[in-house]
């Protein structure tokens, strides 16, 4: 099998097809070639500013970089994507920034990756300002334009002024599959950490390396050129680019073809505006991140009058989409399937379910892909099918080299188990009998009560059922008498009213009575993160008792 550099794929796919749409944003349409070029110039930019030198992996552990590093502190766009392309093609990593982070998570992130340089939008410019002293590796800065209006951040240069002073000839570099990705974690469950691959790595376990059929993964650059040439799905990705489950499928897209679409507002979730896209542009699939987009796309279906014909595939990762809500969007789009992915950044890709109106609509067991299997409480072997202990969600094969500068996690995160390496994030599953794996939640947030493990995933989606409900997030509370006691963090649906006796009747009907909640809290609003994720720490701070 050949191995795969981004940077130079992306070259290949615009040899191939220089033409062909490959992103659509707002009034912006660029072709293949268009991204290439303007990827390149900014790549020459970078080198031009001294970022680029890598240092050969060989002896390096895994947790160590031996590259400079992008910081991309941006609200998606065109300049995303680019500013990925662009750090692969001068041998920098990108990485990603989450855009509502405060001045402390910020200057925490930064200085965690040593970013020497940072591509970041016109509005965050503030907030980057108060924190440029304290990060005095930083040197590099490129501002994007917005409709903020911000002026230019002293010792900046515009975004397009950077590409202008940039080459579009190919940049000189020994290019390597060994060349890094990194990803950083979101930190609801704790400080975040920079998850660190080789690029080969990455693309085959969750940026199109693996085949549409699941049988297997591309074998050479040739292969993949094949099926792009003969591609061309048109995607919209609805989540954050800054978080794994948005650049993902922005890549796959890319690296199968296909034109990504980019909403036009991009600082909320408008489901109105995403509906549009898909009429307007004639979008085959959409990306969302469980009920905190499902829903409120599902509401929007229902007050619209949007000819969705060309829509065949809801695509969902990153968070559960429940039952309630598959079977809702089932019935407004008869035609399409709802595809559910799992895995994390640890890992990539780890499974597959598919939800039409035929089959029926289900969650939480998922079809596991190559390499991915369930190991045992001491991650001493692999579980065989229909075995009954619960254990660890685990991933083998190609599987990141391991947290950036922490050689403690990485050595607890990826263990070698029966001569082989394994990626075991935290999360809890069974191995079904029928091959399937019946996924539980991530240990983080389960809640121990009574002796007893609860996860909060399968209380979570147990209260989705009641009709009443429109979000909850369920945190663990001390308790004298049990140790830890369930307590739902409920929003209910707009000028709606339920009991607790409603909504623990529901949840009796798809959980044992030891899981029930002990306390409901009612919410305004659920909060989580711009992808859809839960925020178990706000919900916990809201549940403790004072």
């Amino acid at each position: 099998m050949e191995s795969f550099n981004l940077a130079i794929l992306n070259e290949r796919l615009a040899e191939s097809m220089p033409d062909r749409e490959c992103m659509v944003f707002g009034e912006r349409r660029l072709t293949y070639a268009e991204v290439a070029e303007r990827s390149r110039r900014l790549a020459d930019y970078l080198r031009k500013e001294g970022l680029g030198e890598a240092t050969d992996r060989q002896g390096l552990p895994g947790w160590r970089s031996g590259q400079d590093h992008l910081a991309l502190y941006l609200m998606n766009g065109n300049e995303y994507i680019e500013g990925m392309l662009g750090a692969f093609k001068s041998r920098t990593v990108p990485i990603n920034v989450n855009y509502r982070y405060v001045e402390e998570e910020l200057r925490y992130l930064l200085r965690d990756a040593g970013a020497r340089a940072v591509i970041f939008h016109a509005r965050f410019a503030e907030q980057l300002a108060k924190i440029l002293p304290d990060l005095p590796e930083l040197k590099v800065l490129i501002q994007v334009e917005d409709e903020s209006g911000a002026p230019l951040l002293p010792g900046a240069i515009g975004y397009e002024d950077a590409l202008a002073a940039g080459s579009p000839d190919p940049v000189s570099m020994e290019a390597s599959p060994d060349d890094l990705y990194a990803l950083y974690t979101g930190g609801t469950t704790g400080m975040p950490k920079g998850v660190l691959w080789r690029q080969h790595d990455i693309f085959m376990a969750a940026m199109g390396g693996r085949l549409q059929d699941g049988s297997g993964f591309v074998e050479s650059t040739d292969q993949v050129l094949e099926m792009a040439v003969n591609g061309g799905m048109k995607v919209l990705a609805a989540p954050p680019f800054m978080h794994g489950a948005g650049h993902w499928l922005a890549f796959i897209t890319l690296h199968g073809g296909g034109t990504l679409f980019i909403q036009n507002v991009v600082d909320r979730l408008d489901a109105h505006d995403l509906l549009a896209t898909i009429e307007r542009e004639k979008v085959n699939l959409i990306v969302i991140v469980g009920d905190a987009f499902g829903r409120p796309l599902l509401d929007a279906i229902r007050e619209g009058n949007y000819d969705l014909s060309s829509l065949f595939v809801v695509a969902n990762g990153g968070a559960p989409l429940s039952v309630t809500v598959k079977e809702a969007l089932l019935e407004q789009l008869p035609h399409a399937l709802v595809m559910d992915g799992i895995g994390s950044s640890e890992t990539g890709q780890q499974g597959m379910h598919t939800s039409s109106r035929e089959s029926g609509a289900s969650t939480g067991k998922f079809t596991p892909v190559d390499d991915t299997c369930v190991v045992d409480e001491n991650l001493q072997t692999r579980l065989t099918p229909g075995s009954p202990e619960v254990g660890w969600f685990a991933k083998g094969g190609n599987v990141p080299l391991g947290y950036l500068d922490d050689e403690e996690k990485t050595r607890k995160t990826f263990p070698e188990i029966e001569g082989v390496r394994y990626a075991v994030p935290g999360d809890r599953a069974r191995h079904l009998e029928d091959g399937s794996v019946e996924v539980l939640g991530r240990d983080s947030v389960t809640i121990n009560s009574g002796g007893e493990k609860i996860f909060a995933e399968e209380v979570e989606q147990a209260l989705l059922a009641h009709p009443a409900v429109y979000d909850a997030i369920v945190a663990g509370r001390k308790s004298l008498r049990w140790g830890q006691e369930v307590v739902a963090v409920v929003q209910l649906k707009e000028g709606v009213e339920t009991s607790n006796e409603s909504l623990l009747e529901e949840c009796a009907r798809h959980i044992a009575r030891y899981k029930l909640p002990k306390d409901f809290v009612f919410a305004e609003r659920i909060q989580r993160s711009p992808s859809g994720k839960a925020d178990y720490r706000w919900a916990r701070s809201l549940v403790e008792t004072p």
